[in-house]
């Protein structure tokens, strides 16, 4: 039998003792993508605040609380792994800014009004029904107490923003004889208390400071121009704004003189004249807050709508109210529907506000007069959003754009094609946050 070379014999063995050939490398496994806080809506109607044309099927990103991006879809680069959000079919309005209420003296859940309400708790639950229809920020219109301050600093989340005018400034006469007023208003019978009233509002940094400039029907004493004229010049040589509660037309013609900033109210004894129209001309920076007036009895879809954030009893005594309605309504709402279109052509801002007491739905009626009267349901809009941000000096609120707080409305109706859709609301969005509605 033929041997084999040794050499050969160790084969196997070397062959066993040979160090493995590493394998080849893995391939990578794909890189996640990145978790974002960014949150992506699209497909909505987007009308943007501003009076321009809607952005239809339209996209805008939501980050840290803030718009980031806004336009058409499939125009912008999204945020890799943001959460998205389908809202075809849906229409976005920017939050509303009521820029005339009197908040806190109504207890929303028990219905009584007393100044012993004007609590933190009770602003809060207003603010809160606010939110519920749409009405991001507040501003409480010269009847405040310091709760009114506490809360404004607090600013809570999930709720409708408090600006305050503080506590008004009218004759010392004027809460005694119109309980409306209450006891809060600074009472002025001199041009140094008035200014002296002016430098305290300022301290505290007010919103607005507020003015009443009306006597009831013959009821109190006014304030006049001796005594007006140094709160404004007051006020202006601060840097602060003042508005006036008004009733008549010659009265407005004064106010405009004396370099008002703003009407808290619509003229309501008398159409206007060429001379109150040559006079805003010489001011182009004047607005108006309309807080058209009662039309009529509510409807019973008026009340359904109320009753969504009101108590019955609440419904009960609007019930009552109506019943006994006894006021020339057309008379009213005409002379102040006129003035309104007549000051809007005349290029003053025309802004928002419902006089209210807090409740919220409110706001509803006062857009759906505001069209009533003669505006477009796309004015209309503008007024209450972007018109009411400026005039409340809230430059983050008021229009759908890149850099501004995240507080919009979505809606399950067009606006533009009947201005009753804002009340079909299916999400509220403030500073990017879904408003628990419920």
């Amino acid at each position: 039998m033929r041997t084999l070379p040794a050499i050969f014999c160790c084969l196997p063995f070397l062959t066993a003792c040979a160090p493995e050939e590493p394998a080849a490398p893995a391939a990578p496994m794909p890189a996640p993508d990145p978790v974002s806080d960014a949150v992506v809506f699209e497909g909505a109607r987007l009308l943007v605040g501003d009076g321009t044309a809607p952005i239809q099927n339209s996209v805008f990103v939501v980050e840290d609380g803030s718009f980031t991006a806004v336009g058409v879809a499939g125009s912008l680069d999204l945020p890799a792994g943001a959460e998205r959000i389908d809202l075809s079919g849906k229409t976005v309005i920017p939050g509303l800014v009521d820029a005339h209420l009197h908040l806190g003296y109504i207890d929303g859940r028990n219905w009584t009004d007393t100044s012993a309400n004007f609590t933190r708790d009770n602003l809060v639950d207003q603010l809160e029904r606010l939110a519920h229809h749409g009405v991001v920020a507040a501003l409480s219109m010269g009847l405040d107490y310091d709760a009114a301050y506490d809360v404004r600093a607090e600013a809570p989340d999930g709720v409708a923003r408090l600006l305050t005018a503080g506590a008004g400034i009218a004759r010392p006469n004027a809460s005694a004889g119109d309980p409306t007023r209450r006891e809060v208003p600074y009472g002025v019978d001199t041009p140094e208390e008035g200014r002296a009233a002016v430098r305290e509002l300022v301290d505290r940094d007010v919103d607005i400071i507020k003015v009443w400039v009306d006597d009831r029907g013959g009821t109190v004493e006014k304030l006049t121009p001796d005594l007006y004229g140094p709160i404004i010049d007051e006020a202006r040589s601060l840097g602060a704004q003042v508005t006036a509660h008004i009733f008549y037309l010659e009265d407005a013609k004064e106010l405009l003189r004396a370099g008002l900033h703003g009407f808290a109210h619509g003229i309501r004894d008398q159409v206007v004249d060429d001379e109150f129209l040559a006079l805003l001309g010489d001011d182009p920076d004047v607005f108006l807050i309309p807080n058209l007036p009662e039309r009529g009895p509510r409807s019973e879809a008026d009340l359904a709508y109320a009753a969504e954030t009101l108590p019955a009893a609440a419904i009960d005594a609007m019930r009552e109210a109506d019943a006994a309605f006894e006021i020339d309504s057309d008379e009213l709402f005409e002379t102040q529907a006129a003035n309104l279109v007549a000051m809007h052509e005349a290029g003053v801002l025309v802004g928002f506000g419902t006089d209210g007491d807090g409740m919220g739905f409110d706001a509803h009626e006062e857009l759906y007069d505001m069209v009533v009267a003669g505006l477009t349901p796309s004015q209309v809009i503008t007024a209450a959003t972007s018109a009411s941000a400026e005039i409340v000096g809230r430059d983050d609120l008021g229009t759908v754009a890149v850099g501004k707080s995240a507080d919009f409305v979505v809606l399950d109706a067009n606006p533009l094609d009947d201005i009753r859709n804002t009340r079909r609301i299916a999400d509220v969005y403030i500073r990017g946050q879904a408003v628990d509605r419920d």
